[in-house]
Formats: C-alpha cells, sequence, structure tokens
C-alpha cells in the first residue's frame, strides 16, 4: 500500500515536470528573449544618442563632454529628426531661443499699390556749379570770403591781389592815354587788354583820370551761390585763370535715385514723382523725372535716375536721404515680396535666405534668392519666395553655421555634404541696414592669390602687424591702447606703395581693401568705447583676411571666428596661434570661438 502511494507520487511529479518541459519553456524563452530585446535596444538607443551645446547648436557629438567652442557641458540632443528633405536641419527647441532665433512670415511687396519706390540722396545741381577764378596773376593780399558755406552776391568782392603785370599794363595805358590823338589804335588796344583782365570801365577810366597807378585790384564774384570749396590762402602767389572758390546756386538740387535694371522699363522722363525725406516728414514734394543714365552700374547691377527739385527755401542739402515714388506704374510681372535685411545673408556671387518648412516644429531649409531693390530696412525680392513663406529673420548665421557642421546645403557649401573642419574657407559678410556700414562694399570669397613683389608684401606685412596687437588690445579689454594702435595701422596704411602692383586686378583690390581698413581703423581711433571698436574691428578683420588671402605676408596664419559675435550674426579675425583669444569678448569669453582656415 505504502510502495503504491510512491509510486503515484513519483509519476505525478515526473508528469509535472514533463508538462512544465513541454508547455512552459516557450513562455520562459519569449521572456528571455523580450529582456534581451529590451536590452539591446536600449543600448542601441543610447549608442545613437548625440549631444549639443546649448550656446552652439551646429556642435554635434557622438559622446558627452566639452563644447570645443565655449567650454560648457554638452546636453542631449532632440532625437526624431526622421522625416527630413536632405537640407533640412532641426534645432533643438532650447538651442532655438537660446541662439535668439525669429521669423516672419514673407508679405507683399513695394509694387502692391501700382507704385515703385526708389532710394536715392541730393546732390548739387551740377548744372548751376561756377568756379571763382583770377584774371591776372599776382599775390593774394586780402581775402573777404574766409570759409565755405558763406555766400556770395554776384559783384561782391572776394579779394584783393597785387599783380605786376596790372601795374605795367596800367603804365601803358597812362602812356596811350597821351597819344591817344596821334595814335588812338595803340590807346583802343590797351583798355581793350584791361577789360580782357575784367577791369571795368569805371575802373579804367578812374586810373586814367587819376593819372597814376593802382597797387592793389578786386576780385569780383561772377556768379551768386554758396562757396563749396576754398582754394587760396592770403599770401599765395596765384597765375592768370587758377581757381579761387568753388561756387554752387543751390536754387534748385539733383535728386538722385537707384534704380535696379529690372525696373528700367517702368520708367521714363517726364514722369511724376513724390520726393519725401525724414527731415521733413509730413510733406511731399513733387517732381519730375528729368535724366535717367544711359550706363549701367556694372557692380550694383542699377542706373541713376535724376529729379529736379525746387530749393528756394534751403531745405534741401546735398548728401540728406529722400525717397521717390513712381505712381501709375503698370507692371504685367507678378507682385514681388520684401523681407526684412536681416533676413539675407549675402556675397558678390548669390543671396540666400533660410526659410522655416515646418509650422510647429524648429526645422529650416536654406533658398537662394534674386534680390531687387532696397530702403535700407527692407529687400525686394524678385525670385525664390512666395507671399506665405515664413523666413528666418533673426540668428541667421546661426542657422548657417549648424547647417554647414552637419553637411547640410548652406552658403558656404552649394552642394551640401561635409566640409572639412578647419579649412571651410573665410566667406565676408556684406553687413546690413542693422546699424553697420553699408556700405558699400562686397566681401565675396576670394581664394585666388594674386602675385605681388615681396616689397609689397613687406609693406603689407607692416599692416598686419599693427592689426595683430589691435587684435591682442581687444583681448585683454584695453580701449585706449585699440585707439593708439588703430592710429598707426592708418599710418602704415598711408607707406604702402601701389605703384608697386602692375597687374591692374591686383591694384583695383588693393584700392578698395586699402580704402575700407582705413576707414575701419580711423573709426576705432576715434572712438573711446569698447564695444564700438569691436562692430568696427570686425569690419577691419573681413578685409584683412581678403588681403592676405589675395596678396599673402610670407608667414602662415589662422582664420579664427566666433559664432555669437555681433548678435549671434557671426564675426571672424586672424591670429597667428591656433589657441582661441577671442577679441569680440575678450576676458568675458576669451575662448568662444575656433579655427576655420589656415592661410599659407
Amino acid at each position: 500500500m505504502n510502495k503504491n502511494i510512491i509510486y503515484i507520487g513519483v509519476a505525478l511529479i515526473v508528469g509535472l515536470l514533463g508538462g512544465f518541459l513541454i508547455f512552459g519553456g516557450d513562455s520562459a524563452d519569449s521572456a528571455t528573449n523580450e529582456v534581451m530585446d529590451n536590452h539591446n535596444h536600449s543600448e542601441e538607443i543610447a549608442s545613437n544618442q548625440m549631444w549639443t551645446c546649448s550656446m552652439h547648436p551646429q556642435i554635434m557629438q557622438p559622446e558627452a563632454g566639452d563644447c570645443p567652442i565655449c567650454g560648457m557641458d554638452l546636453i542631449p540632443a532632440e532625437t526624431g529628426a526622421d522625416g527630413l528633405s536632405a537640407n533640412e536641419i532641426k534645432m533643438t527647441d532650447n538651442a532655438t531661443a537660446l541662439a535668439n532665433i525669429q521669423t516672419s512670415v514673407v508679405g507683399q511687396g513695394e509694387m502692391e499699390d501700382n507704385s515703385l519706390k526708389l532710394s536715392g540722396k541730393i546732390k548739387a545741381n551740377e548744372e548751376s556749379n561756377a568756379v571763382q577764378v583770377t584774371y591776372f596773376g599776382g599775390r593774394i593780399e586780402k581775402l573777404y570770403v574766409n570759409s565755405t558755406g558763406e555766400r556770395v552776391g554776384a559783384g561782391q568782392r572776394l579779394a584783393t591781389i597785387y599783380s605786376p603785370e596790372l601795374v605795367a599794363a596800367q603804365q601803358e595805358l597812362l602812356t596811350a592815354s597821351s597819344l591817344k590823338e596821334s595814335q588812338p589804335e595803340l590807346y583802343k588796344a590797351v583798355r581793350n587788354k584791361l577789360k580782357l583782365w575784367k577791369l571795368s570801365e569805371k575802373q579804367i577810366n578812374a586810373i586814367e583820370s587819376a593819372g597814376k597807378v593802382q597797387e592793389y585790384f578786386p576780385v569780383f564774384a561772377t556768379v551768386s551761390g554758396t562757396v563749396t570749396h576754398k582754394m587760396v590762402e592770403e599770401g599765395d602767389y596765384v597765375k592768370q585763370g587758377q581757381p579761387l572758390y568753388k561756387i554752387a546756386n543751390f536754387n534748385t538740387v539733383w535728386a538722385e535715385f537707384d534704380a535696379y535694371e529690372n525696373q528700367i522699363a517702368l520708367l521714363k522722363e517726364g514722369q511724376s514723382i513724390k520726393v519725401t525725406t525724414n527731415a521733413y516728414r509730413n510733406e511731399v514734394f513733387d517732381a519730375k523725372i528729368s535724366f535717367i543714365d544711359p550706363l549701367l552700374n556694372s557692380t550694383t547691377r542699377t542706373i541713376v535716375v535724376r529729379a529736379v527739385l525746387n530749393n528756394k527755401k534751403d531745405k534741401f542739402k546735398p548728401g540728406m536721404f529722400v525717397e521717390g515714388k513712381v505712381e501709375g506704374i503698370q507692371s504685367s510681372s507678378k507682385s514681388t515680396v520684401t523681407v526684412p535685411a536681416t533676413a539675407v545673408m549675402w556675397t558678390g556671387e548669390r543671396s540666400v535666405v533660410y526659410i522655416k518648412t515646418k509650422p510647429n516644429e524648429s526645422v529650416f531649409e536654406m533658398r537662394e534668392v534674386l534680390l531687387g531693390n532696397t530702403n535700407g530696412t527692407n529687400y525686394t525680392i524678385l525670385e525664390g519666395l512666395e507671399n506665405g513663406d515664413e523666413v528666418v529673420t533673426n540668428g541667421t548665421f546661426t542657422v548657417d553655421a549648424a547647417a554647414q557642421l552637419q553637411g547640410k546645403k548652406s552658403m558656404m557649401n552649394t552642394e551640401g555634404g561635409k566640409t572639412t573642419t578647419g579649412h571651410e574657407g573665410h566667406l565676408g559678410m556684406q553687413e546690413n541696414s542693422s546699424g553697420d556700414a553699408k556700405e558699400n562694399t562686397n566681401h565675396s570669397k576670394m581664394n585666388k592669390r594674386i602675385e605681388v613683389p615681396n616689397k609689397f608684401q613687406n609693406q603689407l606685412k607692416e599692416v598686419f602687424d599693427d592689426y595683430i596687437l589691435l587684435k591682442d588690445a581687444l583681448v585683454n579689454d584695453n580701449s585706449e591702447e585699440a585707439q593708439t594702435v588703430a592710429k598707426n595701422i592708418g599710418k602704415n596704411l598711408a607707406k604702402v606703395d601701389m605703384k608697386l602692383l602692375s597687374d591692374n586686378e591686383a591694384h583695383n583690390h588693393w584700392m578698395t581693401i586699402q580704402k575700407e581698413l582705413k576707414n575701419s581703423a580711423s573709426a576705432i581711433e576715434k572712438n573711446s568705447n569698447i564695444a564700438a571698436q569691436r562692430g568696427h574691428f570686425k569690419h577691419l578683420s573681413a578685409h584683412m583676411i581678403s588681403s592676405v588671402r589675395l596678396f599673402g605676408i610670407n608667414q602662415t596664419v589662422y582664420s579664427e571666428f566666433c559664432p555669437m559675435a555681433d548678435n549671434n550674426k557671426g564675426a571672424y579675425w586672424l591670429s597667428l596661434e591656433k589657441e582661441i583669444r577671442n577679441p569680440y569678448y575678450g576676458e568675458a569669453m576669451l575662448t568662444c570661438g575656433e579655427v576655420k582656415e589656415t592661410l599659407e
């Protein structure tokens, strides 16, 4: 009986064990597999996690660590960027906020009310300009008009001159006067000679009646107007026909506007144009187009359109900015659109903007555009954008830097694909209407080295050495030292001998660069505010980089870049060392930046 119980118990245990092995094994394996799958998936996610910098969103690294630009701790980058097109980039919300990236929706342009707006300046009416000359040589004893801006009237005495020629001519007159009965032709010839020297009949008769020579003679104005140039000083010796003053009549002035070539067909002489200026905000001045320049400026792709303005009340001053509005324009082309000037990044070759492609996400893509007219704060876009597109208007440079380093299509990388770190090439940015000089200079991407004499390179090297001292002064937050060094830059620029450049291309490039370097250095010299100095240093650096790239200085230097400078527009500078010492922030952010290019 006990044995049967034992046999039954053993059989039961064996059955249960067999059932577990047959029916429970799959479940155990599934559970095990599920655990393993989850583990492997977690490892895969961890291995794909990218890390970025909150201040420099263009930085993407596969591991946690420090930002190579500013040294801050990297943070996990957001995932889920799947579904982006080849040239779209996505930025984290945190990075977008820290970079202060702002966008706006494109609206209608300048042609929506069948009118065309043109920007221009007031210029002196060249047809009313005159040069006051002396009609006899001698020494200026007295000037009665001593400064520019003085008004003179026709017949007003301008100067008194001692003239040996006139003294001799007067003696001839007195001699001929005593012989006028016997030699009337000689007497008449002597009088005519004095008349050619602009002596009046009254003056000649007074000399003859007095019977003695007059030593000093006055010079009278032949026209009325305002003195714009004073060309002599008291005591100067002048020759017959030598200019004394330039006199302009401002009763009428020219308003000269720039029109782009796509607008030429819309304009013609005789059209009415309404002129406004910030000096008289509530007034509109009516004029007519009197001249359209037959020559196109090949650099700016514009022509000059001129109107004559009545200025008897002296309201318009040469150099004053004005805006013209030509109404009744019938254009068959589609309405153009406008964007803020801060949205446009451009070189001499092309212009680009960044558009937001997904309304609820920070996803951007570069788009090339064709620029039209500008009124200083907005660009007319002729091609590339449509009404309703959302464009980046602040932080554009930050977005472009992120696109470039992620291998996407960017301003410096037209085809997309990764660029070589440290050798991307410098791109001088044209400063726009945010307050920087508009100036009027194109900083195109220059890669071609021009062969120039060693003597010219050595002279340029002296300017470069002062530039490095200026950079160091800004690194050290020393505005006084920056002013002193900037003055030396101006002196050494004057010593660079342009005659050493026999090549026309080199000559033209240096003329442009030298002017910009001089203007920037002078601005730094005259300004003790270090923030303003750093703003001018950006412009100075762009042209210094162009000069070193074009002409060389027989020394290896590094082009370095800070994406946060100039309100996140970014700025370059040159250095002799790879180690970053940021002149745009100094001690406040000394190591912010990276080497962009080595200039051999």
